[in-house]
């Protein structure tokens, strides 16, 4: 399965989550804001995407709205206050990944 996991500037959340399941899942990671910004291509290439932020959903809604419409895109509801590969961080991933299969 290919993961596409977004946050908001890809730097803690979503790059984490690729570096993590990169053995289970085939990932990428894309930002919205900065960072590997989110493209249409990446979109496609996703079976699944995993937002950290409900509102980031939504942005990609607005910004791709037909590619939007033929993924399946689940919310993980992590919020923003986490640095790259912090432990907390690592053992919420860990209890959301079930959500994908």
């Amino acid at each position: 399965m290919k993961v596409l996991f977004v946050c908001n500037l890809n730097q803690n959340r979503s790059k984490t989550a690729e570096m993590l399941f990169k053995d289970r899942f085939a990932t990428k990671s894309a930002g919205l804001y900065s960072g590997n910004l989110l493209t249409k291509s990446q979109i496609l290439w996703a079976d699944s995407i995993v937002v950290m932020e409900e509102r980031q959903r939504s942005e990609i809604a607005r910004r791709f709205p037909k590619e939007y419409l033929k993924k399946r895109i689940i919310s993980w509801d992590i919020p923003d206050i986490f640095r790259y590969n912090d432990p907390e961080l690592i053992g919420l991933l860990n209890n959301k990944v079930e959500s994908l299969v």
